[in-house]
């Protein structure tokens, strides 16, 4: 039986052996409660979460008491999506959000409407477009009004890995007074960010996407914004998020981003050089293959890139969606976000693009990671291009 090959970068991560060494010292050496400052134990603890957030801050262009650690990226959009919302007064009752977030976006953005808030979605330029993903700013312009409280638009999409022009949404935003919260999950350690040069007011964040731990993850709360704290008892994190510190995540999180932006260049270079091997063998072995969401070298009005380096999504016409995920079975490869596997609905960021419902079906979003090599590229292309042409036959 042929060994699996991981390419699902964008639902997790393996933790980088540096990485999990940080990890292991912080659980059995120095595994002291960053809480218990009276004594070196907690004291060594306490040092080593704010050299994480010192790290972390440092890479995302923010102050370190602008980061709250949290127990990942769910946890941090909804402490920045509710926080909010229960804050707010009866003048701006509106939020506005992009129809591709992630669900632990929108799945928020449903309560807040349930609780009387007018929640609108705005598009994205459909798969013929110059630009497939990107959102529609006139669009946006029209939805942002003096009476919208939060628009959220997250910085890289997890499925399709279109990089949004957040700086432009930043103006739009401030322009009415409204707030920017971006889910940032997929975009750090793999471009730069900068939040300060693009505007942003609130940014979610998670370790286990840049081969961090799971389960920890930061919610950046720029200075002067206020949010009501979601979990109450010890007055934690500045009031933010009380709890005890995952003492061990956090430190690996510090890590893990740290090893990201020393080695960020030439890991960029060299998935990218992977990725696009893999469109060009699956165009060369098979017809009916539609890339979903930016080319491959697509580039913003600045120069940088569209696109996140390590993603790859495409549908593959004449098969059906399930069977296809059945007969490709040594490849770990996702058919959309890992966070909505039990929702049998077709991905709603393919829908987005316009795609009908055979094609959104029978997409796959390969995500390449740090320790992919070029032969595992090679076989996912056999290993995919026999599947669809045995499974066209099969239909035909």
């Amino acid at each position: 039986m042929q060994s699996p090959i991981y390419l699902d970068a964008h639902a997790t991560t393996p933790v980088d052996p540096r990485v999990a060494e940080v990890v292991l010292r912080m659980m059995t050496e120095d595994f002291g409660n960053a809480a218990s400052v009276q004594h070196e134990f907690g004291n060594v603890a306490q040092r080593a979460v704010e050299q994480s957030r010192e790290l972390i801050a440092g890479a995302i262009g923010a102050k370190p008491r602008e980061l709250v650690f949290t127990s990942g990226a769910t946890e941090s959009n909804n402490l920045a999506i509710r926080g909010l919302i229960e804050r707010a007064d009866d003048s701006r009752k509106k939020i506005v959000g992009l129809i591709t977030e992630h669900k632990a976006v929108l799945d928020p953005l449903a309560r807040a409407a349930r609780r009387g808030f007018e929640v609108q979605t705005v598009g994205i330029q459909g798969a013929d477009c110059p630009r497939p993903g990107v959102v529609d700013l006139d669009e946006l312009r029209a939805a942002v009004t003096d009476e919208t409280l939060l628009v959220c638009a997250m910085l890289a999409n997890n499925e399709i890995g279109v990089i949004q022009p957040i700086q432009a949404i930043a103006e739009i935003c401030h322009q009415r007074g409204a707030l920017l919260f971006c889910d940032a999950v997929q975009a750090l350690g793999k471009i730069p960010i900068n939040l300060a040069d693009l505007g942003v007011d609130l940014a979610s964040f998670s370790a286990h996407k840049l081969y961090g731990p799971q389960g920890v993850g930061a919610l950046f709360v720029r200075r002067g914004v206020s949010l009501t704290a979601q979990v109450d008892g010890g007055g934690h994190e500045r009031g933010a998020r009380s709890g005890t510190l995952n003492v061990p995540g956090i430190a690996g999180f510090g890590k893990a981003v740290e090893i990201c932006q020393q080695e960020m260049p030439m890991e960029s270079k060299r998935l990218s050089v992977l990725r696009d091997q893999l469109l060009a063998g699956l165009c060369e072995r098979l017809h009916g293959v539609f890339l979903n969401g930016p080319p491959l070298d697509a580039k913003c009005d600045d120069g940088s890139l569209l696109r996140l380096p390590h993603n790859l999504n495409c549908s593959f016409a004449g098969v059906d969606g399930d069977a296809l995920m059945a007969a490709i079975r040594p490849l770990a490869v996702s058919s959309g976000s890992a966070c909505t596997t039990s929702d049998p609905r077709p991905s709603h960021v393919i829908s987005a693009l316009g795609r009908n419902d055979e094609l959104t079906r029978a997409g796959l979003r390969f995500g390449l990671g740090r320790f992919n090599t070029k032969a595992e590229t090679e076989q996912a292309i056999e290993i995919v291009a026999n599947a669809v042409t045995r499974l066209r036959t099969m239909r035909g």
